[in-house]
């Protein structure tokens, strides 16, 4: 196709890449401005010292999702990215030295089920018979269908009805199964797209199905390597990346927007424009329009996501038993939930995600090392106002503590490398509001035609892409907001 509009993207995350891939793809000239050096957004890069840190998202699931930009033009993902496939999905870990193996093996899985309780086992199978109908409904219906007006949500409300779309996803789980730590393991999923497992709508279930399918992936050498492909085959289409120079207004003139110029002075017209940044600071770029600011002032009423705590280290030595993704589940589950989400309560025992990259891929560290980063959910700087140039150095302390704990006595006497990544980072670096992680919370007030449009309701040619709008955070999600959004674009 050959398409005489032009477009610019603002942000090159997944999302922004991925709608820009499908512009390109369809022959609209299509410009990705990146404000920081490298592409990636939230899946930014650093290389210290011979180590790899991806500072994420490192689940990658749905890969067929991301193979469709490669096939619109008839190419493939694997001439520009090698994808492994990952078991076990994740390693679960309690202190009272539980340890759970998730993974879509039931020879595997189900006999340690039944280790926790026996009955348990049944109401296992019964629970993905739900997730598999909420991901038919959820994610196969309405994944990368754009909900433009209240009359989509009219017409998706019996599914949701039927599901009990309105009930949390631990709700659901605790129907099913008995066993608290298997609760644990069915509901944490949420955690990972910013949302409260107590809180978040039970559509959200359907990310067991998304894994049970589809397998959990890496992308070897991280999941820059998978940013990097997406940038190669973008511009071997054609398109532009420019990175370094972050938009600092975008110009309109009646109900459209007409161009954006840069903190450098760069300037250029667009037919169409669409934004991968975070919603309220995109809003803000929008000056001297009323209409803009309220819709800010809006935004910043609603419930965002909390922020992340995360510590890369690298470590001297090979630790063959840690699995490349585990959880690391505090003694408190629904009160340090509360603490994060409702409280702003900086937790001392949090619960943590640790990623063991180099178990995949060991040239993620020099040889004979290994690259690691632990994440800790912590609440956005709307709900606690902590000063991290103080607290960070502290709270690093608290997480190494944890893994040191359960899984490298010696972990300190191994350090090689070691930094960490805070709310204050997040705002600063990636213009979030508050510092938040993921964008706006998932309940199901603030989905599907709650969240922000993939189409602005003034300005008729400002689209949005990311998590910020429908349908969310994870990567299979701002790739089909990507696909949402584009197809209103063409």
């Amino acid at each position: 196709m050959t398409d005489r509009r032009n477009a610019i993207v603002i942000g090159a995350g997944f999302g922004g890449l991925a709608l820009a891939i499908r512009l390109q793809s369809a022959g609209i000239s299509t410009t990705v401005l990146e404000a920081r050096d490298r592409p990636g957004g939230r899946a930014y890069v650093w290389e210290k010292g011979g180590y790899t840190f991806d500072a994420g998202p490192t689940v990658i699931t749905d890969p067929a999702c991301l193979q469709e930009l490669w096939g619109l033009t008839g190419a493939d993902i694997a001439a520009d990215v090698d994808l492994l496939e990952i078991a076990p999905f994740y390693r679960l870990l309690w202190n009272d030295g539980v340890r759970f193996d998730y993974t879509n093996d039931d020879a595997t899985l189900l006999p340690q089920i039944a280790a926790l309780d026996a009955g348990d086992v049944a109401g296992y199978k019964r629970f993905l018979e739900y997730a598999a109908g909420v991901y038919q409904e959820g994610y196969v219906k309405l994944g990368a269908v754009p909900f433009l007006d209240f009359s989509a949500m009219i017409r998706a409300a019996p599914a949701l009805m039927k599901y009990q779309a309105w009930r949390s996803v631990y709700s659901i789980v605790a129907g099913f199964v008995k066993n608290e730590k298997l609760r644990q393991a069915l509901s944490f999923h949420t955690l990972l797209v910013g949302g409260n497992p107590m809180a978040t709508s039970s559509i959200y279930a359907l990310i067991h199905k998304l894994e049970r399918d589809g397998g959990v992936w890496f992308a070897r050498g991280g999941t820059n390597r998978l940013i990097a492909g997406m940038v190669r085959h973008f511009e071997r289409l054609g398109g532009t990346l420019r990175l370094g120079d972050a938009v600092a207004q975008i110009h309109h003139s009646g109900d459209r927007v007409t161009g954006v110029t840069t903190r450098s002075g760069w300037h250029a017209d667009a037919d169409m424009i669409a934004s991968n940044g975070d919603v309220v600071h995109s809003y803000g770029l929008i000056t001297g329009s009323d209409y803009a600011q309220r819709k800010q002032a809006r935004l910043k009423r609603k419930r965002f996501s909390p922020s992340l705590f995360v510590v890369h280290f690298g470590l001297k030595g090979t630790f063959p038993d840690i699995a490349h993704h585990s959880i690391l589940f505090s003694d408190r589950y629904g009160s340090l939930l509360d603490d994060i989400y409702r409280h702003g309560n900086l937790p001392v025992d949090p619960s943590l995600y640790l990623h063991h990259p180099s178990a995949t891929d060991p040239a993620m560290a020099p040889a004979g090392c290994s690259t690691f980063y632990a994440l800790a959910p912590v609440p956005h700087l709307g709900k606690a106002d902590v000063d991290w140039a103080e607290v960070g150095p502290k709270y690093r302390d608290i997480v190494l503590d944890r893994v040191q704990d359960l899984l490298i006595p010696d972990l300190r006497d191994r350090l090689d490398q070691v930094f960490h990544y805070t709310p204050a980072d997040f705002a600063g670096d990636l213009g979030a509001h508050l510092g938040n992680a993921f964008s706006l919370e998932p309940v199901l007030t603030q989905s599907a035609w709650f969240r922000t449009h993939n189409r602005d309701d003034h300005f008729g040619n400002l689209y949005f892409v990311g998590a910020g709008t429908h349908p969310g955070a994870g990567i299979p999600g701002v790739v089909g907001s990507a696909k949402a959004t584009a197809g209103l674009m063409l």
